[in-house]
């Protein structure tokens, strides 16, 4: 059989294999893991930990090994703009196993209270409500005329993600007046590299709308990004299943979920998104984010003090002042 089809064999080899996987998926999971299968395009069985001290001290930081031993004797530095939002970033030392590391937090370069503004907009529906989307892209849409383009709206969901992205193309196609660029449309590269382009050679300024992958991780220095907008808060989904592992444990454990994993994350996340805006020491730009909590509510002002000190505009007339002021130093 192997000589006339050897693709039988492969497949044999395979299908033993993923029941093998099955099999072993079928077992209870071990004590700090959860298990969930993701039903999809793909079907994928999957495990996580809860978190990661265990390998960050056994595998990385090798404390069971000889205290004479090379790898015992070297130091780790992990370094980063968003590890935590509090004295001893427990956000990234807690779930690492690094409670005795020793925490030096270094002040940023920028000079963002006058570098930066941050607008706050009033009077917008809930976060959930239907027309949330709606109302957010009217004031992206405002915003970046004023500015030429040169705007990158966040979201949080693909759903607003659409809502948002065809509610401005569908505006400025009839109009002709800045090209809105949205996730998915494009390959990420292509969009990075027309966004970054911007107005020139008779092409209008450019909006780009993206989601979860644009929140981290896109360097766009200089003026070709000066307005960020973000939808909502970031925290993550209840319902994924490896928040709600996390969330069972700290509930066991007798602690404050909300304060402790979803408003954590979210400060982590926002910082994250806020910070596509200053690049570079001569980067100015505005910064709007569109939740009504982050004003109103009681963990609201954690998560401003996550974000940097960016100097606070009270109204969009202000906002729509500080764009104008941006957009004349370009055509000077």
């Amino acid at each position: 059989m192997s000589e006339l089809a050897p693709d039988f064999v492969r497949l044999h080899e395979r299908a033993l294999l993923l029941a093998q996987r099955v099999r072993a998926f079928d077992r209870p999971a071990e004590e700090g893991a959860v298990r969930w299968v993701d039903a999809g395009t793909h079907l994928r069985l999957v495990e996580s930990p809860l978190d990661i001290a265990d390998a960050v001290q056994q595998k990385l930081l090798k404390t069971d090994a000889d205290p004479e031993a090379e790898s015992a004797r070297r130091a780790w530095i992990f370094t980063s703009a968003t590890l935590g939002d509090d004295a001893r970033l427990s956000w990234f030392t807690e779930p690492c196993g690094l409670s005795e590391a020793e925490v030096l937090r270094v002040a940023s370069p920028f000079d963002y209270p006058t570098q930066a503004a941050l607008y706050l907009p009033r009077g917008l529906p809930r976060p959930n409500d239907p027309g949330h989307s709606d109302a957010v892209a009217r004031i992206a849409q405002r915003a970046a005329l004023r500015i030429g383009g040169r705007t990158m709206v966040l979201t949080t969901t693909l759903r607003a993600l659409r809502a948002i992205g065809e509610q401005l193309q569908a505006h400025f196609q009839a109009t002709g007046e800045l090209e809105v660029l949205v996730q998915g449309q494009w390959p990420k590269r292509r969009l990075i590299e027309r966004f970054r382009e911007g107005a020139g050679d008779g092409r209008p300024g450019c909006i780009l709308v993206a989601s979860a992958s644009f929140w981290e991780g896109v360097d766009v220095p200089g003026e070709a990004l000066q307005l960020v907008v973000i939808d909502k808060l970031p925290f993550p989904p209840p319902n994924d299943p490896l928040v709600e592992a996390r969330v069972a444990r700290l509930e066991s454990e007798g602690r404050n979920p909300f304060m402790e994993y979803f408003v954590a994350e979210a400060a982590i996340a926002l910082k994250q998104g806020a910070g596509r805006l200053i690049r570079t020491e001569s980067d100015r730009g505005l910064l709007v984010v569109c939740d009504p909590r982050l004003a109103g509510s009681h963990y609201g002002k954690r998560l401003r003090e996550a974000l940097p000190p960016m100097t606070q505009v009270p109204d969009e007339a202000s906002a729509q002042a500080w764009l104008a002021e941006l957009r004349a130093s370009h055509e000077t």
